[in-house]
């Protein structure tokens, strides 16, 4: 850990000098030249059998192939989306990108009709790599319907037909990207409801997997399950980017399935494992049914909610090692801090460790900006090389949160201590965690609104046990109108992915105001808990 004595809640990068910027070929070139013949990515199947291995050479090989096949039909600087599971084809074209000067815009594959037309029209993607359904998701029967109403949309491509992929390999060339050129968009929401697509760079990726999965413990010939969805940073940043940089091996999995997962944790004897809370509970929970030899396992980490004690003790019981935390959001790249291997379980499981290196973070009054007293809470910000090139199309949103010193604001609240360990105290915006997915209120209130029975709507989050935080909605119906439970689930499942489906759904006849006439959600939320509509879920 870094040793350090503060007196304000500022805490300067470590690390030394900041290292020579990167591309991903540049990663991708290192990692080859010195681990040519060891496996780099494992492609699993459902029941987790390996269907196909490639070594880092062959994986380079494939990746500049695709590479050149991209820069056939594509300019310099184009945006293509993929709109897909876990497959190894989403790895081999988030490489390519990086060789052919394109920029990847990662969809989630649960995405429905208005979803993903948002995200292509507002990224501006002249294509769509896809497969054909996922999850009972029929994806491109989806993605078609949508294509046929963006004229801007050029190509359609399975991600599976390699002759369509690869088609034009012979014809395209290789390109030479800076390393703070963009080469992913990545969507996250704001205040008013719509997604926001954060512009990552090269380096921006590059630099934080390398980062992260140092501390992690990730080394030269470790091995890990990657069941993480690639459309996050998490997936594709921390474990691809970041694993390949160190010269892993990835075990890619097309869903988490925690039976698979444990089976081939046994089989493979891998020694690292990254997961949110909900997925290390799973896990644990089914080592246990089957006595699975996991003994491999060196480290694991976690994110997206604090981790209960008990569940590190479990951990460590079950795996023998404990669980590592990084906290951190898209808009860098993602991660912002983590803790140690060697820290102290009240570390682990009541902070989020200290600042990843050549990082800067501070907490600030959200007033007046300015830094606070060691131990007051504030907003958490950062700046350095993890920091977004800015929103995509919106320099409105940008400016509101990247300051004029290039503090990113994060939006949570938070307390640093003279170590500089910070501890998550609230959040200044409403997103919801919920087993690690955040999720906007304003979106879901957005579509409720249309509903023909709804007048207004207040989405809120609720503690929950499993999931962290569950989705509750308020709403208050038109003259006294009312739909039922599940016509009104059915309802939000035509607009909305599944994870963004409220678990309870509340009407009322009044809302707490403020003197302005906003609702007062946190008085929702606190009756809520206290049964005051009903037994609390769980």
């Amino acid at each position: 850990m870094y040793k350090v004595t503060l007196t304000e809640s500022l805490f300067p990068a470590q690390g030394g000098p900041t290292p020579a910027p990167m591309t991903i070929g540049d990663m991708l070139q290192a990692s080859t030249a010195r681990a040519s013949g060891r496996p780099a990515l494992k492609a699993l199947d459902y029941d987790g059998a390996v269907t196909r291995v490639w070594t880092y050479a062959q994986l380079r090989d494939d990746a500049e192939c695709l590479a050149r096949a991209l820069a056939s039909r594509h300019p310099e600087g184009a945006r293509i989306a993929v709109y897909a599971n876990n497959v190894p084809e989403w790895v081999l074209l988030e490489l390519a990108c990086g060789l052919a000067g394109l920029t990847l815009v990662t969809v989630n594959p649960a995405y429905q009709k208005r979803e993903l037309k948002y995200v292509l029209e507002q990224s501006r993607s002249e294509a769509i790599y896809y497969v054909e359904s996922f999850r009972g998701n029929p994806m491109k029967a989806i993605a078609d319907a949508v294509c046929d109403e963006i004229p801007a949309i050029r190509h359609r491509i399975v991600l599976t037909d390699h002759a369509a992929l690869y088609a034009g390999e012979d014809k395209g060339a290789l390109r030479s990207p800076k390393p703070d050129d963009p080469v992913q968009i990545q969507y996250t929401s704001g205040t008013t409801g719509f997604p926001k697509g954060a512009l990552l760079s090269h380096n921006n990726l590059v630099r934080n997997g390398i980062e992260t999965m140092r501390r992690g413990g990730v080394t030269d010939g470790s091995s890990f399950v990657h069941h993480m969805p690639l459309f996050h940073t998490t997936g594709c940043a921390v474990l691809v980017i970041g694993g390949l940089s160190h010269g892993a091996t990835m075990l890619l999995a097309p869903m988490f399935d925690p039976a698979v997962v444990v089976s081939v944790i046994e089989r493979e004897r891998t020694d690292f494992i990254l997961g949110v809370p909900t997925m290390l509970v799973a896990l644990i929970a089914e080592v246990e049914k089957s006595g699975r030899d996991v003994s491999s396992v060196k480290r694991m980490m976690s994110g997206g909610a604090m981790v209960a004690p008990e569940l590190c003790r479990k951990a460590k019981a079950v795996f023998g090692a404990p669980i590592q935390i990084v906290y951190g959001q898209t808009e860098t790249s993602p991660v912002i801090t983590q803790t140690w291997f060697e820290d102290t379980l009240e570390d682990l499981t009541g902070t989020i460790g200290q600042p990843s290196p050549f990082v800067d973070v501070s907490i600030r009054n959200p007033r007046t900006n300015d830094v606070t007293p060691v131990g007051e809470q504030g907003e958490i910000c950062a700046r350095g090389y993890l920091v977004m090139l800015g929103y995509n199309d919106n320099p409105q949103a940008t400016a509101a949160t990247i300051d004029t010193e290039g503090w990113l604001h994060t939006g949570d609240l938070g307390r640093m201590d003279a170590r500089g360990y910070v501890r998550i105290t609230g959040r200044v915006k409403e997103m919801i965690i919920r087993g690690g997915e955040n999720i906007f209120p304003a979106e879901i209130e957005n579509v409720m609104l249309e509903h023909d029975a709804v007048v207004e709507v207040a989405v809120v989050g609720v503690p929950d046990e499993k999931w962290g935080e569950q989705v509750v909605c308020f709403l208050r119906g038109r003259d006294g109108a009312k739909a039922d439970d599940a016509s009104l689930k059915a309802f939000i499942r035509e607009h909305l992915s599944p994870q963004k489906t409220p678990a309870a759904w509340i009407w009322v006849t009044e809302w707490p105001l403020t003197g302005s006439g906003k609702i007062q959600k946190f008085k929702l939320r606190e009756a809520f808990e206290r049964g005051e509509f009903g037994k609390p879920l769980g």
